[in-house]
């Protein structure tokens, strides 16, 4: 798929909403910054369009409208769902989807004041998720197994952007982690893509979770890695008391994921300050700020 940098402009949005979904045709339209797979362009006040412009943005996008309605009646945090679908036709060559807007600001061009708060509030979300997923969950290669199956990864991050003064400690986290035994239970859901460009907070707290383009079923510690990766200095303890279901391994194998991912956040800062594609200068002082809480806590 072409990027749709170009390509996707407020009057093809307007023109595919007017063919397609005339009920919306007098929503304003206006594109929001930010995003990976997708584009995305508020719809009015309450409605955002979701544009596809990475080659697999169309599936992910068919997997939020086949789960999320699932996932959210018992989720205590507001996320997208899917309002109406999108065909491909003459004007847009994949199918799109109009989702709800989450409100709130992401949390990569905002701050959390109340951590408190943020700690009990993620615990609650992520306890609601991390039920057993059935056997027809999708399942990810990249994502939701064991530490040890991303050495590769974390190789990648590390030789790009660890920082030389606490490379020690770094390699000595994940190291931790891939020793760490395996989840013993079953599959559950998990979010798997949980960083500061994916919650968005109000009023000094977490307010809504977005983009589960990478929803799957797999080993929650993938999203415990938010205790560092989204929450302020010193909310991880309350997070994991709140939370009350991880064990010693498992907090070991979501430290070594909260180092790749804020490994990845700060590669993609300098991509973003060196103007590469994909590039986002925001997540940098972000992850930053994320790989100095991981390594506050001590290795067990």
């Amino acid at each position: 798929m072409n990027d749709s940098t170009t390509g996707i402009t407020a009057a093809l949005v307007r023109e595919l909403i007017r063919e397609q979904h005339p009920e919306f045709a007098e929503l304003t339209v206006r594109e929001v910054p930010g995003g990976w797979d997708n584009r995305q362009w508020r719809l009015g006040d309450e409605l955002a369009v979701r544009m596809p412009r990475s080659e697999r943005a169309p599936e992910l996008q068919r997997k939020e409208c086949r789960w999320l309605p699932v996932l959210a009646p018992r989720l205590p945090l507001p996320v997208p769902l899917p309002v109406r679908t999108g065909e491909p036709s003459a004007r847009f060559p994949e199918r799109w989807t109009v989702m709800t807007w989450v409100p709130g600001e992401p949390l990569d061009r905002s701050s959390i004041s109340r951590g408190d708060h943020a700690a009990d509030t993620l615990a609650a979300f992520l306890r609601a998720l991390h039920v057993e997923a059935p056997a027809e969950a999708p399942v990810a290669v990249d994502r939701g197994g064991h530490p040890a199956r991303y050495t590769e990864g974390f190789d990648h991050f590390f030789d790009a952007v660890a920082p030389a003064g606490v490379a020690d400690g770094i390699r000595a986290v994940w190291d931790d982690a891939v020793a760490a035994p395996a989840w013993g239970g079953p599959p559950v859901w998990v979010h798997g893509d949980l960083h500061p460009a994916n919650v968005v907070v109000a009023d000094g707290t977490l307010a809504g979770v977005i983009d589960f383009g990478d929803l799957s079923a797999g080993d929650p510690a993938w999203d415990l890695a938010a205790a560092w990766v989204i929450l302020p200095s010193g909310a991880a303890p309350r997070f994991f008391d709140a939370y009350e279901r991880a064990d010693d391994a498992t907090i070991r194998r979501a430290r070594g994921l909260a180092v790749v991912k804020s490994l990845f956040l700060m590669l993609m800062g300098r991509n973003g300050e060196q103007g590469l594609p994909g590039g986002k200068p925001a997540w940098g002082p972000v992850g930053r700020a994320a790989l100095d809480r991981v390594l506050r806590t001590p290795v067990a």
